[in-house]
């Protein structure tokens, strides 16, 4: 009667001991729920630093008169300048340009029969780089008044940059990253599960666009010069484990 209670004893033991290994070995083997998601930083801005450009020329048959010429006109833009507010340290003139300037020759039948010499085209061009862009922007609209005197000026569209861009990509990271979290927690949460560990975190393309501008965004990332007020946008790819 005792050895029967004793093999009954053992064999229990050994059926519970199996129970207990099976359960282990299952819940060991099985795949481990992940929540894959996207969250979006966003937050609009205005540009700090403008960048603008224009470009005066003279031309002359004689090469030293046309250059005595550009000389003269580049005095009269900077001066203009300067009485507008700019900073001679932000002008910044280039090295003069210089080309034969042409125009084509036809015979009565109307065939191209060679071209004519009209002169030498001298140009400059002048750039300003500054963070007073309401001043710049100003003189970028009216720097064509240098035409009443004899000044041929053509303006070129400003340039808009955002000088803290570092510091605005780290702040996008940090919301994409909160964004997704959340993310995360709700879809956890409606799944009557909890959000585990984060498993990995991926960065998406950084964008910057115009606002209101209709700009679509691009898988190389955009990078918008063109308007003052701009959006910058990034995506995170974050990974979770599910508890």
């Amino acid at each position: 009667m005792k050895q029967n209670l004793n093999a009954i004893l053992f064999s229990g033991a050994i059926v519970l001991a199996s129970l207990i290994l099976g359960y282990y070995y299952f819940s060991r083997t099985q795949p481990v729920g992940n929540i894959l998601i996207t969250g979006l930083g966003e937050k609009d801005f205005t540009s700090d630093l403008i960048v603008w450009e224009g470009n005066f020329s003279k031309t002359n048959m004689n090469l030293q008169t046309a250059y005595s010429e550009l000389k003269k006109d580049r005095i009269v833009v900077l001066n203009y300048m300067k009485k507008r507010g700019i900073e001679e340290k932000e002008i910044v003139f280039s090295s003069v340009n210089s080309m034969k300037d042409s125009q084509p020759k036809y015979s009565e039948d109307g065939k191209y029969i060679g071209s004519i010499f009209i002169g030498y085209q001298l140009s400059q061009t002048v750039q300003i780089e500054s963070k007073n862009v309401e001043k710049v922007e100003s003189l970028s609209r009216e720097i064509t008044e240098l035409l009443n005197e004899g000044i041929e000026f053509y303006s070129l569209t400003p340039r808009y940059y955002y000088t803290k861009l570092a510091d605005l990509k780290i702040e996008m990271i940090s919301k994409a990253t909160e964004d997704a979290r959340i993310r995360a927690e709700k879809i956890a949460e409606n799944s009557g599960s909890s959000l585990g560990d984060l498993i990995s975190a991926k960065m998406g393309i950084f964008q910057i666009t115009g606002q209101n501008s209709g700009e679509e965004f691009s898988w190389g990332g955009t990078f918008n010069t063109e308007s003052k007020s701009k959006t910058a946008s990034i995506t995170m790819k974050l990974t979770y484990g599910v508890k």
